[in-house]
């Protein structure tokens, strides 16, 4: 199986601030693959668009898929219980077999995908939330307005900038404003004292779940904020800690799970399954990727049974893409692409001429 890439940049629509600073671009590789099935050529395409802080930095990225493991190239290969050193990497190359040996079986990704985890027949569209970033009160409920008028019914508001008593405000308002399943992410940015009274607040206003109310690390700080009216969600507790731990420790209702930070669509299925059989719900997201990468995010999305609204309408946050958008967000959610593979050959002359 012989295999290539191909480097792209795309801009955002205006900066992003993060915890591990701004974001303005988007850099990253098209990779491929070609193989032999039945006498005929099968290419699969894949996308690796590493975050630093998620992910391997972007020379750490260039390095593996220049010499990509024997391993990634077998349909069945598996991460085990650790996080790959570049997951981004193997994302990128294993989205490519995978997408190959789905396009071979003229079966979607999401199909492959729902095999692999002993999952149902896959979802044909999947709902996805709006994203509220931190603001003022008004600010705030004209964004959250504009995204019910766009035909979202589930808003995650970003917290943990402003005190507490601002941000709870702000949630209030939005809540009196619109008629939408409500969640917030606060990155981790409470300590226990003031977690616990956000907590006990959120549950009073109706939020559905808190997203990492207290950093990655404290799973003990997560369980004891269980049970208290809303749900727990882990984001960077799954990224830092890993999935054993944070099943161990009882730490989630809810799991985040970002299929370029662990490794790829099949590595995400897998750990699906994981939280799934312990009874945590997935919700799928990305890390602000391009429209390959994010269809497969998709089709994971898609393959996970019951999955709720996911984080996936990130596509406006670019000003660019790799090309049309073969998984536009339409009344709050999101047809899954039905032909061969991830997103058959629409993209295939992106990287071969």
């Amino acid at each position: 199986m012989s295999h290539e890439r191909r480097p792209f940049e795309l801009e955002l629509s205006e900066p992003l601030s993060t915890a591990d600073g701004v974001i303005e671009q988007r850099r990253g590789f098209l990779v491929g693959v070609e193989r032999s099935a039945d006498g005929d050529t099968v290419r699969g395409l894949g996308e690796a668009t590493p975050l630093p802080g998620w992910t391997e930095s972007y020379d750490a990225c260039t390095t593996a898929l220049e010499n990509p493991p024997d391993a990634w190239g077998h349909v069945a290969d598996t991460i085990g219980e650790r996080r790959p050193s570049t997951p981004a990497a193997r994302h990128g190359y294993r989205l490519a077999v995978l997408d190959a040996a789905a396009r071979a079986s003229d079966r979607s990704l999401a199909a492959l995908l729902a095999d692999r985890g002993d999952f149902s027949t896959p979802s044909e569209s999947v709902p996805v939330n709006a994203t509220v970033g931190d603001g003022s009160v008004t600010e705030t409920v004209t964004a959250a307005r504009e995204a019910v008028e766009a035909g979202f019914d589930c808003l995650k508001l970003k917290v943990g900038v402003r005190s507490l008593d601002a941000d709870l405000d702000r949630v209030r308002a939005v809540a009196d404003a619109v008629d939408a399943t409500i969640r917030v992410d606060a990155n981790g940015a409470w300590r226990r004292e003031s977690a616990t009274a956000a907590v006990d607040a959120l549950a009073a206003i109706g939020v559905e779940y808190v997203e990492q109310p207290v950093p990655p690390e404290e799973l003990s700080g997560l369980a004891a904020l269980r049970g208290r009216g809303i749900e727990i969600a882990v984001d960077e507790s799954v990224r830092d800690c890993g999935v054993d731990a944070v099943l161990d420790a009882e730490a989630a209702d809810v799991a985040i799970l970002k299929p370029m930070a662990l490794g790829g669509p099949d590595a995400a299925t897998d750990i699906a399954r994981r939280f799934v059989d312990a009874g945590v719900d997935p919700v799928v997201t990305t890390t602000i990727d391009g429209a390959v990468a994010r269809a497969a995010a998709v089709h994971v999305a898609a393959a996970v049974p019951g999955t709720r609204a996911c984080g996936l309408a990130t596509g406006e946050l670019l000003a660019a893409d790799l090309g049309a958008d073969p998984v536009p967000v339409v009344d709050g959610a999101i047809t899954v692409p039905d032909g061969p593979g991830n997103v058959g050959a629409a993209f295939d002359d992106r990287l071969w001429d």
